[in-house]
């Protein structure tokens, strides 16, 4: 008889994309053969694992967090590990290499709006396998799984499970461990391809409105770029469809919509924050993720996973990079009570 089951576990470990992020502030984003002025420059943290882990060790979080990947043998990825322990997460999983560079990404961020545009270098974490990790031997309650779309040998195919991907969250599954996935918004057409497959073997699938169309097929925003709450909650009904567990939340710059197994639909509106306060959008929809899993590990109702998620975001999104501007959980939260949240997303259901 399993004695290894998620309710004996604890802890939060967060594998994918391990990226410097180099934010420059510029003027406006030029056309070709045009020039832009970089106003100021910041670096910071980039990537699903590394934004989601130092964003909520920043919380204050009550239960144990843990790296797995790969970075380069060079000074950025020095300086990722030196970062993990200096807040608390375990880097035992995170893996070096001399066969590639730490990854790391432009990130090129209009300061009117924090419009941002994405250089990237795929780096280290193209070759990551997760060839180290064994599941049996993890503590961690929930295993979060991102970038898709973004890990070259973990996005490859796999005879039996569709992708590498999905063969590791099924590992993940079979030992115990919940299992979550986040996926990079890029424009193609290989969602069906490399996210399908994962699906089946995934506990909580958190997206935004773009990725989650892009999976589903389904049109999410109208022409005029208005919400299209009917056609978002047939994309979460189509992931849940398509093998999700347990829970679906689709998450977009209005807020957010989630949709249980057992047929709860949550809405959650963003907050309606003054002109000015936004400084950056890059790393809101990962500081979203986290307090949403952070919810899930402790139990909460699935309101208040998504409340505490659009709390994370709105801190995120007052500074240009992903993670500088989340502080403890309650400075967050206690930005809901200044600013309020949006109009109610579902008032015309």
């Amino acid at each position: 008889m399993k004695t290894n089951t998620a309710n004996l576990r604890r802890g939060l470990l967060a594998g994918g994309n391990w990226i410097i992020d180099q934010v420059k502030m510029i003027d406006v984003f030029p056309q070709p053969e045009q020039l832009a002025n970089i106003t100021s420059q910041s670096q910071g943290t980039g990537g699903s694992s590394y934004n989601v882990t130092i964003g909520l060790a920043k919380t204050g979080v009550p239960f144990p967090l843990s790296a797995a990947g790969m970075v380069g043998k060079d000074a950025l990825g020095e300086e990722i590990k030196a970062d993990c322990r200096a807040h608390g997460i375990d880097v035992h999983y995170l893996e070096t290499t001399d066969k590639a560079p730490t990854s790391y990404t432009d990130v090129m961020t209009e300061t009117n709006g924090g419009r941002r545009t994405f250089f990237h270098a795929r780096g280290a974490n193209a070759l990551w396998k997760g060839a180290g990790l064994d599941f049996n031997k993890v503590r961690a309650r929930i295993f979060h799984l991102g970038y898709l779309l973004l890990l070259d040998s973990l996005d490859e195919p796999d005879n039996t499970y569709g992708t590498k991907a999905a063969r590791m969250l099924a590992a993940a599954q079979a030992a115990g461990i919940k299992t979550s996935v986040d996926v990079v918004s890029e424009d193609s057409n290989r969602f069906a391809q490399i996210v399908n497959p994962a699906l089946k073997h995934v506990d909580y699938c958190i997206l935004n409105e773009i990725e989650a169309g892009k999976t589903t097929g389904f049109k999410i925003r109208l022409a005029d770029g208005t919400l299209d709450t009917i056609a978002l909650r047939h994309a979460a009904g189509a992931l849940l469809q398509q093998g999700v567990r347990d829970l679906v939340v689709i998450h977009f710059a209005e807020g957010a919509f989630g949709r249980t197994r057992r047929g709860e639909d949550v809405w959650q509106s963003s907050l309606k924050l003054p002109h000015g306060f936004i400084a950056g959008t890059a790393g809101a929809g990962d500081a979203f993720c986290g307090g949403v899993l952070m919810g899930l590990h402790e139990g909460w109702e699935l309101q208040r996973c998504l409340q505490t998620g659009v709390c994370l975001a709105a801190a995120s999104l007052s500074d240009a990079t992903c993670t500088a501007g989340i502080k403890k959980l309650k400075t967050s939260l206690a930005l809901a009570r200044k600013y309020g949240f949006r109009p109610r997303l579902d008032r015309a259901e």
